[in-house]
C-alpha cells in the first residue's frame, strides 16, 4: 500500500477526477487531502493561478483550498482521501472550528498549517492541543523570515510561515500530546549543521553534520516529517549517502508525500536501495498509524 500524507485537490489544473487519475497511474491507494487556507492579508497572487478560480474573493484575493472543496472530492471517492483541515489561527474560534469538522465532516488531520503567524504563537498552541486532544496529527508548513545575504547580513523574506526551528522546537515542548509533520523550505534545510549560513531557500551540496532538524527527531518523539515537495526531496537529493543513512535511522518518522502530482519522490527512494521494513513504514505503516483507517 501506499499513502500520499500531503496532497491537495483542485489546483494546477486538475480536479478529483484528474488526481484520482494520478494516483492510479502511480498507484498510490490514499491520500491526505490538506486546505491552505490565505486570509485576505497574506495573499499576494503568487499561487492564483495554480489555485481553483471559484474561490476567489470579491475583494481580488484568494481563499486558497478550502474544506468545501475536500469535501467534495471525498464524497465522490470516499475510499480514496482522508480529510485534512486547519482553519486560521487568527480566528478567534479556530480550535471549535476544527473540533466541529472533526465531529461534522470526518476530519482526521490537522493541516496543513500555512500561515504568517509564529508557529509557538498562543493561538496556534490552542489549536495544536486540541488536534493532539482529538489524536489529528498537524501537518505544518515552515519557511523563514531571514535568509543571510552573501556577506551574511540577514535578509527579510516576505513568505514566510511559522517562523524558525526554534519557534518549532517551544511549539513541541509546549505540546508533548500532539503529533507534529513537518514540511518545506524552511523545515528542511535545518537537516544540514551549515544551514544557518546558507542564503539559498533551498540550500544544495553535502549534508553537513549536526543539524539541528536531526537533534530535533532524536530529543521529541512528537515530531515527523513528510518527504513531500521540493524541499522534502530535494533535501534528500543533496546527499544520497546521507539520505539512506537519514531514512533507516529515522524510517518510524518519515511519511511518503507528495504535495503535487507525478512520481519524483517514488524514482528517487527506488534508488536507495532501502531495506523493505524501512520501506514500507515511509511508504505506508507511519501515515496508517498516525491516521488509522476508519
Amino acid at each position: 500500500m501506499i499513502i500520499d500524507s500531503h496532497q491537495h485537490v483542485f489546483w494546477h489544473g486538475r480536479d478529483d477526477a484528474g488526481l484520482v487519475a494520478d494516483m492510479d497511474e502511480h498507484g498510490i491507494d490514499r491520500a491526505w487531502l490538506l486546505t491552505w487556507e490565505i486570509p485576505p492579508s497574506e495573499d499576494d497572487g503568487v499561487y492564483n493561478p495554480v489555485l481553483n478560480p471559484c474561490n476567489m474573493r470579491a475583494d481580488g484575493t484568494h481563499a486558497g483550498i478550502v474544506l468545501a472543496d475536500l469535501l467534495r472530492a471525498r464524497d465522490r471517492y470516499p475510499e480514496r482521501f482522508i480529510l485534512g483541515y486547519c482553519p486560521n489561527p487568527g480566528l478567534p474560534d479556530a480550535p471549535s472550528l476544527f473540533e466541529s469538522a472533526w465531529k461534522i465532516h470526518g476530519v482526521r488531520v490537522c493541516g496543513e498549517w500555512k500561515y504568517r503567524m509564529l508557529i509557538d504563537d498562543p493561538r496556534s498552541l490552542e489549536l495544536f492541543r486540541v488536534a493532539g486532544r482529538l489524536g489529528a496529527p498537524v501537518v505544518l508548513h515552515l519557511d523563514v523570515p531571514y535568509l543571510p545575504d552573501k556577506e551574511g547580513q540577514p535578509t527579510y523574506q516576505p513568505m514566510w510561515y511559522g517562523g524558525t526551528v526554534g519557534n518549532l522546537e517551544r511549539a513541541l515542548g509546549a505540546c508533548p500530546d500532539t503529533t507534529f509533520i513537518g514540511h518545506g523550505p524552511g523545515f528542511w534545510r535545518e537537516i544540514s549543521g551549515a544551514a544557518a549560513g546558507e542564503p539559498a531557500g533551498y540550500p544544495q551540496g553535502p549534508i553537513v553534520e549536526g543539524g539541528r532538524l536531526v537533534s530535533l527527531l532524536e530529543r521529541c518523539p512528537n515530531l515527523y516529517a513528510d518527504l513531500s515537495a521540493g524541499s522534502g526531496l530535494k533535501a534528500m537529493q543533496r546527499d544520497r549517502d546521507h539520505a539512506r543513512r537519514f531514512m533507516t535511522r529515522f524510517a518510524d518518522r518519515l511519511l511518503f508525500a507528495r504535495d503535487n502530482y507525478g512520481q519524483d519522490l517514488h524514482q528517487f527512494l527506488a534508488t536507495l536501495d532501502l531495506p523493505r521494513d524501512v520501506a514500507q513504514k515511509i511508504y505506508s505503516d507511519n501515515a496508517r498509524r498516525l491516521v488509522p483507517a476508519d
